[in-house]
């Protein structure tokens, strides 16, 4: 075996324990103040949150409003695809800092504003992310894919181990699975990222609030979908 497949087989190792393991203590106690935190935010801002990913994920099943580059031949390397996957972070992460300090800074109006504007900065990241690692996604099993890949970086304890699992054993998998929850999934990520991303709406304080957690959320991501895509890839 070549000597960086060796390096990413102990990478996806490193990798799958950080997946599996419990949260920290710290992390359950925020969760819980998160839920009660829930109960103060406006109606409004609540449906505007749902219907956005609800929106975004049905399209990203069924729609073609993402347009993506042509997956890379077969003959191209791990190492090279790894590469242009970094690259495609790198653009991606600076785009979203933009976008949170931006719409941070404009306090609760455009605040509302980021929760659609970062989803599509995810998904097309997801979209090329899939190309760079040889596989289209404009087909359906891909999308499917791709939002798994999705609800891994962005779910609690449970939902990420249930979804690893489906993204380790995707082959056999795939076949059980005919379409998304959106409930369920629009709830997980909903619960990851409401506690920092609400702070964001605060005017003056936004703007920071905004670079920062879109830096990290991107970071999450980032990480999920290049391990994810090498453990298929791979075939481990």
């Amino acid at each position: 075996m070549k000597e960086y497949e060796m390096k990413v087989y102990k990478d996806i190792k490193v990798w799958r324990q950080k997946v599996l393991k419990r949260s920290s203590i710290f992390n359950q106690v925020s969760k819980k103040a998160q839920t009660k935190m829930n109960g103060l935010i406006p109606d409004k801002a609540h449906n505007i949150i749902t219907e956005s990913i609800k929106n975004m994920v049905k399209a990203t099943l069924i729609g073609s409003n993402i347009i993506s580059a042509k997956p890379q031949p077969a003959g191209v390397s791990l190492y090279e695809r790894d590469e242009l996957m970094k690259e495609k972070l790198t653009s991606y992460r600076k785009t979203a800092v933009m976008e949170g300090a931006g719409t941070g800074a404009g306090g609760i109006f455009l605040g509302f504003a980021d929760f659609p504007l970062l989803l599509s900065i995810k998904m097309k990241f997801l979209f090329d992310a899939a190309s760079v690692y040889g596989y289209d996604p404009n087909e359906y099993e891909e999308r499917l894919f791709i939002l798994h890949v999705f609800q891994l970086a962005f779910s609690s304890d449970d939902k990420r181990r249930e979804t690893f699992h489906i993204i380790a054993n995707w082959e056999s998998e795939k076949e059980k699975l005919m379409d998304m929850d959106w409930h369920v999934f629009q709830q997980e990520y909903r619960d990851y990222i409401d506690l920092i991303k609400m702070l964001q709406l605060v005017p003056g304080f936004g703007a920071i609030v905004g670079a920062y957690a879109n830096h990290n959320l991107l970071d999450t991501l980032g990480e999920t979908a290049m391990n994810a895509y090498r453990l298929r890839f791979l075939q481990l």
